[in-house]
């Protein structure tokens, strides 16, 4: 029987959440991860998150379903919010984006919390970044904290004082280039990963959307082409 500690890592498929998987196991973490099917308007990123989970040897991997759809908001939930191409850093920056998914990472962690009681896990990683491209309010800071403290007084060993549970987020103060780069250090496969917003029905990333363009600019960082596919028209 296994004495590593348990980690419960979220894991959409992408880059930031792979190198987060990455990191967690470096650490001597015994992974479980969590994949959501939340009506997001592709799965690729699903296929994407079964493969590293698979290849990362997790503990195990569970995709929970539930529908942001019902809601919509966001160009990833509602076919009637086109995704943004083309966009320069500061037109980023500039407000919240359409692709923020209300509530997302809230419902998320939510749900990594309850499995994490479960497995008697006290410590939950998620891959939110503050740097490039900081307009989601739910990768902030200010949040993590705030939902950290709520975890340790809404669970039953934060209430019987016996641990402390923990939120762990390793890119927080990363930009995209320096997540490539910790993540090339740790061996990850990027090209096993799927990060567009908009990818083809095969998967080939758009190359214009938000996360493209910032995803690229991280592999340009360091010099390395990025392996993935992406659409030639």
């Amino acid at each position: 029987m296994s004495t590593q500690p348990k980690a419960i890592v979220l894991l959409s498929g992408g880059l930031d959440s792979t190198t987060c998987l990455a990191i967690a196991q470096s650490k001597g973490f015994s992974v479980y991860a969590m994949s959501f099917r939340y009506g997001q308007r592709h799965e690729h990123e699903l296929r994407a998150a079964a493969t590293i989970a698979e290849q990362a040897g997790v503990q195990e991997h569970r995709v929970v379903n539930i529908d942001l759809r019902a809601f919509g908001g966001s160009a990833l939930t509602d076919d009637n919010v086109e995704v943004p191409k083309g966009r320069s850093l500061d037109e980023m920056e500039e407000s919240i984006p359409v692709t923020y998914v209300p509530a997302r990472n809230t419902v998320f962690l939510s749900y990594a919390l309850a499995w994490a009681e479960v497995l008697g896990s006290y410590d939950i990683f998620i891959g939110v970044n503050a740097l490039d491209y900081s307009g989601y309010p739910d990768c902030r800071p200010e949040f993590i904290e705030a939902f950290e403290t709520m975890a340790n007084l809404a669970t039953k060993a934060g209430v019987e004082g016996t641990h402390k549970l923990t939120i762990h987020t390793p890119l927080l103060h990363l930009t995209k280039a320096q997540i490539v780069e910790q993540g090339l250090a740790l061996g990850v496969d990027y090209s096993l990963t799927s990060t567009c917003y908009d990818p083809s029905p095969e998967g080939e990333a758009c190359g214009q959307c938000d996360a493209c363009l910032l995803r690229l600019k991280g592999f340009a960082a360091n010099n390395i082409e990025d392996p993935v596919a992406y659409q030639t028209c």
